[in-house]
């Protein structure tokens, strides 16, 4: 099957929510405190740790990707885009993004891709996308926010340029995710 890139369409969100972004690692990142800050880790874990995320975390956001910013009511958000990878003609990853022109950020709000289609180049394929858009808008670099668990994610992150540029210890109380820490990633544009 050939796979196909485009802006997504508001008929797209249900297969977009329907993704399964979960995965599995035998390594998690540690935050290790110092005296001058702090510093990131990979560890193993024993047993191997499997994430699923909860139904609809942090999907009751998730743009339709027509860059109108809404869900069909026009109130329109040109700096907002998700766009979708397609095999077959059925959805099987997705990267939403926006633009901050304050600091010419473009932040990758989500990024999936199913299971059965990881390690064939579709999230640096999505990736790409959004460096042009990034690019379009007269953004600086790319940022976005990963758990400390997503192993898999932070090592793709890393083929893909990003680098490690800050971290949160509390974001996640409170949550399903509680004790994990977010990392913080960025890369140029280019």
């Amino acid at each position: 099957m050939t796979l196909q890139y485009r802006t997504a369409r508001p008929g797209d969100r249900k297969a977009m929510e329907a993704l399964d972004g979960s995965f599995h690692t035998d390594t998690v990142f540690e935050v290790i405190r110092s005296e001058d800050g702090f510093a990131v880790r990979e560890v193993p874990v024993d047993p191997p740790l499997h994430k699923v995320f909860p139904p609809d975390e942090g999907d009751a956001d998730l743009p339709d990707g027509d860059g109108d910013g809404d869900s069909g009511d026009g109130d329109g958000d040109e700096d907002a885009r998700t766009f979708v990878a397609l095999d077959g003609g059925v959805v099987c990853g997705f990267a939403a993004v926006g633009y901050a022109s304050w600091n010419r950020r473009l932040t990758i709000e989500d990024i999936e891709v199913a299971p059965g289609h990881r390690g064939r180049g579709i999230g640096r394929a999505l990736m790409d996308l959004a460096a042009g858009f990034a690019r379009e808008r007269g953004a600086a670099h790319l940022w976005l926010e990963v758990s400390s668990v997503n192993t898999p994610a932070v090592h793709a992150y890393r083929r893909m340029g990003f680098t490690l540029c800050g971290l949160d210890t509390a974001l996640y109380d409170g949550t399903p995710a509680a004790g994990e820490r977010a990392l913080f990633m960025t890369r140029p544009c280019g």
